[in-house]
């Protein structure tokens, strides 16, 4: 698991690279607000329809040839942004991207592989440490390539460097990375489904049905603030690709610190159940503390508060679902809910953006403290089902029943 983690981490400082500019340079094509998150959202596009397939086809095939297409996809991908003469090329490459996303939903069944249900969170917290490290080198690297002036950035610089790391995540695969399917157990799942008979699926099941609820409420209301923070920051402090890369590279840190060292003793602690509420709570604290965000002060309150919710979010859902997921469908199904994420990454932007335009620039965190309110309602419901069904379970039969 820890060359898994060195691979992933590498392909995420490139991702990371490339997140926090891309709004800055939409605009130098003249975009607009919506059009801005609309080029954040075509990747989840595309994710939304491919990511099943390519968990589907890592529980046929192997993890390790799905993880190989996806970053050689990504170095692809990097390498039109930053000769990208267009706005329509920057969407074609985003786009590119996104159809052969299959990296994250493939290294998660790869840790579903190698662990078992009671590690299971701690396993999916390395791929969220991951992304917090990825977080906190990537979009401060960016940043340093980039400067701190809007109208003077280097925003194709940044997009080459992120092929060359994706380059050497590839290599990583192909030269150190085992494969962690057995042979015996690939294709057991039956012939290959469509997507939609693989969403339905895993939707009549109850419980898999509200994690997957919560994992679209939540990762809805955190990528529309993801996705108009760059233009937000512009108008409330003036900042730059800088300054925003380097609060996105603050976030990676907390992330990175919680889901790195301290997630599995939390979940041993306390269960994923728990850190979920929790985690949901500080992401609507979060978002409405952003309202009140006038000084920087306030504003580090804010995103601190979110950087931790998704840390004790992201782990314990991903965690919930596997365990839910039989060992022949651990991708299949981890694939899904990557795909309802993606769905949640396109219409994420694509309100908030109408939000940022309508009614000003507050009104899409609004928008998502009230989205996490929802999520954070669904989540107390199912714990209260799932405890009353473990006391259920637990108690003695009554005598002559």
């Amino acid at each position: 698991m820890p060359t898994l983690f060195l691979i992933v981490f590498v392909d995420l400082v490139g991702f990371g690279l490339v997140i926090p500019l891309l709004p800055f340079y939409a605009v130098r094509f003249g975009a607009s607000p919506q059009q801005v998150t609309l080029l954040l959202a075509v990747y989840s596009l595309m994710q939304l329809f491919a990511a099943p397939l390519w968990g589907r086809l890592s529980d046929r095939v192997g993890r390790r040839p799905v993880l190989m297409i996806s970053m050689a996809a990504s170095v692809l991908a990097y390498l039109w942004i930053g000769i990208a003469p267009a706005l329509w090329m920057l969407f074609a490459a985003r786009g590119l991207a996104g159809a052969c996303a299959g990296n994250i939903a493939a290294a998660q069944a790869y840790i579903a592989d190698m662990t078992t249900p009671k590690e299971r969170a701690k396993g999916m917290g390395l791929i969220g440490a991951a992304f917090g490290l990825g977080f906190i080198i990537g979009p401060a690297l960016g940043g340093f390539l980039a400067g701190n002036d809007p109208a003077t950035a280097d925003v194709e610089t940044p997009a080459l460097v992120a092929a060359a790391l994706s380059f050497v995540a590839l290599c990583g695969v192909v030269l150190l990375l085992p494969e962690s399917l057995p042979a015996d157990i690939r294709g057991l799942g039956g012939r290959a489904r469509s997507r939609l008979d693989a969403i339905a699926d895993v939707l009549r099941r109850p419980v898999l049905s509200r994690l997957i609820q919560i994992f679209f409420l939540v990762i809805l209301a955190f990528a529309g603030m993801e996705s108009t923070f760059a233009l937000w920051a512009i108008e409330q402090f003036g900042w730059g690709p800088g300054q925003v890369g380097y609060v996105f590279a603050y976030v990676g840190v907390l992330s990175a610190i919680l889901q790195g060292g301290l997630i599995g003793r939390l979940t041993r602690r306390f269960g994923e159940e728990r850190l979920l509420l929790c985690g949901l709570a500080l992401i609507g604290g979060g978002l409405l503390a952003m309202l009140l965000a006038h000084r920087v002060a306030v504003l580090t309150l804010a995103v601190s508060a979110l950087a931790l919710g998704m840390g004790l979010t992201q782990p314990s859902l991903n965690s919930l679902i596997s365990r839910r997921a039989g060992r022949e469908e651990q991708g299949e199904v981890l694939g899904v809910s990557q795909s309802i994420g993606s769905l949640s990454r396109v219409l994420g932007p694509v309100a908030a953006g109408f939000f940022f335009a309508e009614f000003g620039r507050n009104a899409a965190f609004f928008w998502g403290a009230v989205l996490s309110a929802a999520a954070l309602l669904l989540a107390l419901k199912l714990v209260r089902g799932l405890d009353a069904a473990k006391l259920a379970s637990a108690k003695p039969m009554e005598p002559g029943r």
